[in-house]
């Protein structure tokens, strides 16, 4: 029995060989994506999506703190009015 599991396969070896399967991996994943191509308009539009959302709720946001605001106005002037008296 050479190496490891007896396949005449040394520790340098399997470290040579570990990494260069991990990587061909990888580029052949990426290159299916690149052939794949559809999903980037896919990810595109559904950017696009939640972008708006993103929008819609900040504005929603901002005009909630402005009524806030006006209430908390409200208040602070019936606490004063009240007061005084």
């Amino acid at each position: 029995m050479n190496g490891i599991l007896g396949l005449g396969i040394g520790a340098a070896e399997m470290a040579v060989m570990i990494p260069l399967v991990a990587v061909t991996g990888g580029i052949l994943i990426a290159v299916l994506k690149i052939i794949k191509g559809g999903g980037s308009q896919r990810n595109l539009r559904e950017t696009s999506d939640e972008t708006q959302l993103i929008q819609d709720i900040y504005h929603g946001l901002l005009k909630m703190e402005e009524r806030v605001e006006a209430l908390e106005t409200l208040l602070l002037d019936r606490e004063k009015k009240g007061g005084a008296q």
